[in-house]
This record gives C-alpha cells, structure tokens and sequence, in this order.
C-alpha cells in the first residue's frame, strides 16, 4: 500500500507537457526539398561571399617593417642594443588618395601574448584601483611583484613590464618641409576595458597613490606620468596601456595605436611623400621578432580580411555541387513508387 502510494506521489501530472502529448511537427525530407534548398543555400553563400570578396578587395593597407636588421635599413643602428634612446626615419609615398577613415597601427611578430603564465600574469585587482593591491601584489605576477629592494610594483606582472614603447610622429613631405600629420589617440581601446575593467585609485592626486612603489623594471617613466597632461588619459586608463592590456591570441598581430581623422586629413592621406619618425625602445631581436606599421583604412565589415569571403565562397560552391550531384543519383536510383 505504502509502495503504490509513492509511485502515484512520484507520478508525473497528466497534461500534455509532461505526458509529450503535444502537437509535432516534422519534415518529410525529399529529393523535392533537399536538392533545391542546397542550391538556394549554396546561391546564397555565394553571393555572400563574392560581396565579401569584393569589399575586402577595396580595402587599402600599407606595411612597412622597421625592425631595422637589414644594413639597408632606415632603422639599422638602432637595432643594435646598446644604443639608447635612438631615432630613426622612414620615408615613404602614397601614389593616390588613400581613402580615410585612415587607422595606423603598430604590428609585432613572433610574440606570443597567448602563452599561459605570461597571460595570467596580472593583478585585477591593482588593475581596477585596489590600495591594498598596490602594497600586496597578487603571486601570479611573480617575478615582476617586487624589484630588489623588495618594494611592490605597480603595475605588476609581465603583460604591464613588457608594454609597447615606441612612439611615432607623421609628417608630410610639401615643397621640402616636414608638415605634421595629427594623430588621433582618443578611444582607441575597447570601452568595457577603458570604463569598467580598469580604474585609477580615487586618490588626489594620483602620484600620491603610487606612494612607497616603483615602476616596472622595463618602464622609462611610473603610471601616472603616462599621460600627466590629461588625467582622462593617465594611469591605469591610459589608451595605450590598454590596448597593449589587451593580449592577442595569435604570435603575429597588430595593435591600433592612432587614428588619422583631423582638419584636411579627415577624407584620408593625400598622394604625396611623407615621413615617419620613430623613437626606437621596443626590442624583439632576442625573440626573433619584427617590428612593422601598418596604415589601413576600413568597410562596413571591417579591416582587409580576404579568408572569410573566401570561405563564404567554397562552402557555397561545395552546397551547389552537392546539389547536382544529389540530382543525378536521384534521377539515376530514385525509388519505383516515386516515379
């Protein structure tokens, strides 16, 4: 008795929902709807990836490598680690308009940012504006926590010590004399990181928080002199400490480093000569690294990436040969009852 009392307890209620008494519909799949919706599909990604194609086709890009490890190069007696504080000078022309916006880039091979321990060697928490973290580093950055004296560092870990640190300067060449091109360095990093991830102490002013620390090891200058004339812009939400915050996931990658929008420039860099003057501090001969920029401009899908268009493409074409191959083992084996 106690036992049929418990299966009735434990039985479900008696409605369509749980007895799977509700309505169903499934599709009678036949030769009729398979071959066609392949060829619609395959159509479609075709078009998709031939727009694609195009599109990324009619995006400008503009490499130039300046590692400097060539004797021909402009950048040679800089690559040489012993000489601090070395300037070197690209020049280069631009044969017609190049379309803007214009978005100039710093790129780095060879570098791996997604390797494990240097990924996770960070401390959010200093990161977002803790004090206590700033006295107590986190263990996952050790080695770069404490300098020799034991002193912490802020901020600590690998990622911050081994921040980008060349700098640029472009100027138009017109009639022989140098005409500086405006670098925009606004909003250049992703918002949640500049807004939310981020933050500096709420300490005035912000040199003070940074009392009885020291700067990273490889850092010329300590975190809130980044940007000392713009506290919007200095500290931990520094646009260029951010974006360089931000780890790529491939050993060779790119990372935006100023826009160029302003005054006459604002339709993009006209035809003409022009020179990039570049303060050498960044090395990466000990890796086996390259050092390049690259001046690109964007579409509505954004930078030049040929390799989605082209997979649009051959998924597309793979459906359509699907299709007719579908059709002539259908129209060769089809079923009696079905003629």
């Amino acid at each position: 008795m106690v036992k049929e009392e418990k299966e009735i307890a434990n039985r479900p209620d008696n409605t369509a929902f749980t007895q799977q008494r509700l309505p169903a519909w499934q599709p009678m799949l036949s030769a009729g709807i398979v071959i066609p919706g392949f060829v619609l599909i395959g159509l479609a990604f075709i078009g998709i990836g031939v727009a694609l194609f195009v599109t990324s086709r009619s995006i400008t890009v503009l490499e130039i490598d300046y590692t400097g490890i060539e004797k021909d190069s402009a950048c040679f007696k800089c690559s040489n680690a012993d000489v601090k504080n070395c300037v070197c000078n690209l020049v280069f022309s631009i044969d017609s308009l190049f379309e803007g916006p214009v978005f100039f880039y710093y790129g780095l091979s060879n570098y791996f940012q997604n390797y494990r321990k240097y990924a996770a060697s960070r401390d959010d928490e200093q990161l977002s504006g803790d004090l206590d973290a700033f006295t107590a580093p986190s263990d996952s950055c050790s080695p770069y926590d404490y300098n020799s004296n034991d002193k912490p560092i802020v901020p600590c870990g690998a990622i911050a010590n081994s921040m980008f640190n060349d700098t640029f300067v472009l100027y138009r060449v017109v009639n022989g004399a140098n005409k500086l091109v405006p670098l925009d360095g606004k909003g250049i990093a992703w918002w949640t990181d500049y807004n939310v991830k981020f933050r500096n102490p709420s300490v005035t002013p912000l040199k003070n928080a940074f009392n009885n620390t020291v700067k990273p090891i490889f850092w010329p200058k300590p975190a809130y002199q980044l940007d000392a004339s713009d506290p919007a812009n200095n500290g931990f939400i520094n646009q260029d400490f951010l974006v360089w915050m931000r780890r790529a996931a491939l050993p060779d990658f790119r990372k935006l480093y100023r826009r160029i929008t302003d005054g006459e420039y604002a339709k993009g860099l006209p035809a003409g000569n022009y020179s990039l003057t570049i303060a050498y501090n960044y090395p990466v001969e000990s890796f086996d690294g390259r050092k390049k920029v690259v001046f690109s401009n964007v579409s509505w899908m954004g930078g030049k990436n040929e390799f989605l268009g082209i997979a649009y493409l051959v998924v597309g074409s793979l459906c359509v040969l699907m299709s007719i191959v579908m059709l002539i083992v259908y129209a060769k084996f089809k079923f009696p009852e079905e003629d």
